[in-house]
């Protein structure tokens, strides 16, 4: 204390106050970084395979900071930790076994949802409750009444979701779109979109288990937590290694694995985002293939869903034909056409880059709060076009549905088709 009574500070400890701070260039947003407050938060649930493809687009952005990992697996937790690190240059990436307490982190924006198809809807549901936005693969939904509660659960919330359909995103897929939104086509009159192909998903899942196996430990697989809403069958280890398509408990068969993709893009090129066919006819084979499903709209637009004849186009493959012309793609990047519309063949050859171009469209709208290309309602739509679809092959009778009630009219065992049971404590309210 001086004379007056005043404190006085050492000047050792005054030159360390008086000192510059020095701040970091990142923080700032300097050289070329972006700053804090400009960041995303992300974080994952359930990344494999196709997860990780995902990831690389998220990481690719300069204004993403993958935060944790949550997954059911220990194995995967430790890869996708490790994957973030590395691209971080840090240790900073979490890992949970349980979802609710990555729900519970206030400092995440977004969640990357890329689990197995019987988690989808749920996990979307409860991260938006949550708070977070939500990038999730698709199937987006197991059944009609999933995908009608996933959009009504959006609308609600008003959060941002984008389905994994990121063939809205591919520049061929757009370019062919647009084409049909210009005229270019004359007056659109029937859709073409492809099937998956039946050697390797067949249109029909089975409802047989795999052999029982030895339960590993919690600690390595939560076996329980894998399984979540689904209904309960004994451990076998080829699950857990994408070994699930196929089995009605996980999957919805060849046609929501393709037509999620391919019937989504018929919507989007007709302007039925917000609609559903009113009458689907089922073409079942005696074999496995060929097979097919006919797609009738209230506007009279037809829509074929075919595993067969897109020689040359790739996967994911649709036709648009109009009374002037037709154009059709796939996953090969060519553009085809008919001879009347010869000047607008193209070939693009940046068809991976679609997924980068989804999740730069969904992170855009994060910020924006608009709605992105693959929304919750049209992601809804699209599925219930495809759960109708597979309604009517199990059943193998043509069937009439009513968009404005998600309902089948004329056949009570097609309702009851409609949604499933959830396993105990899991459910959509």
């Amino acid at each position: 204390m001086d004379t007056l009574g005043r404190a006085v500070v050492p000047r050792r400890q005054m030159l360390k106050v008086a000192a510059p701070l020095i701040v970091p260039a990142s923080a700032l947003g300097l050289a070329g970084a972006v700053p804090p407050s400009d960041r995303i938060n992300v974080a994952g649930l359930g990344i494999g395979g196709r997860g990780e493809r995902d990831l690389e687009s998220f990481l690719m952005q300069d204004d993403v900071q993958f935060r944790a990992i949550c997954d059911a697996r220990n194995e995967r937790r430790e890869a996708i930790k490790s994957k973030v690190d590395k691209h971080h240059g840090n240790n900073d990436c979490a890992m949970y076994a349980d979802m609710y307490e990555l729900w519970d982190r206030k400092d995440i924006d977004a969640v990357l949802i890329a689990t197995g198809d019987r988690w989808h809807t749920l996990l979307s549901i409860l991260t938006a409750k949550s708070g977070k936005d939500v990038y999730c693969e698709k199937p987006c939904s197991m059944t009609i009444a999933e995908s009608r509660a996933l959009a009504d659960t959006y609308q609600r919330l008003g959060r941002v979701y984008q389905a994994g359909t990121q063939r809205r995103n591919g520049t061929n897929f757009e370019y062919c779109i647009n084409l049909v939104r210009d005229g270019k086509l004359g007056e659109l009159r029937t859709l073409h979109a492809n099937a998956a192909p039946g050697e390797r998903y067949t249109p029909l899942t089975t409802h047989d288990w795999l052999p029982a196996e030895p339960e590993p430990p919690k600690s390595v697989v939560d076996w329980d937590r894998w399984l979540g809403p689904a209904p309960w069958r004994p451990y076998n280890s080829l699950y857990v290694k994408s070994r699930w398509r196929g089995y009605f408990d996980f999957h919805g068969g060849g046609i929501l694995e393709w037509g999620s993709h391919t019937v989504d893009l018929c919507h989007a090129a007709a302007g039925l985002d917000e609609t559903a066919p009113v009458l689907l006819e089922p073409h079942r084979p005696a074999g496995v293939t060929p097979y097919s499903v006919d797609f009738r709209y209230a506007n009279g637009l037809d829509l074929v869903l075919r595993d067969t004849g897109w020689e040359g186009l790739g996967a994911c493959a649709v036709r648009f034909e109009g009374d002037e012309g037709w154009v059709q793609t796939g996953d090969a990047g060519i553009v085809e056409t008919s001879d009347s519309l010869q000047d607008y063949r193209k070939a693009f050859n940046d068809a991976r880059e679609a997924t980068t171009r989804h999740v730069r469209d969904f992170l855009d709208c994060v910020k924006s709060r608009a709605e992105p290309r693959s929304n919750a309602l049209a992601a809804c739509q699209a599925h219930i076009a495809c759960h109708a679809a597979y309604i009517a092959f199990q059943l193998g009778e043509e069937l009439e549905f009513d968009p404005a009630t998600d309902s089948f009219p004329s056949s009570d065992e097609a309702n009851r088709m409609r949604s499933r049971a959830m396993r105990e404590p899991w459910r959509l309210a």
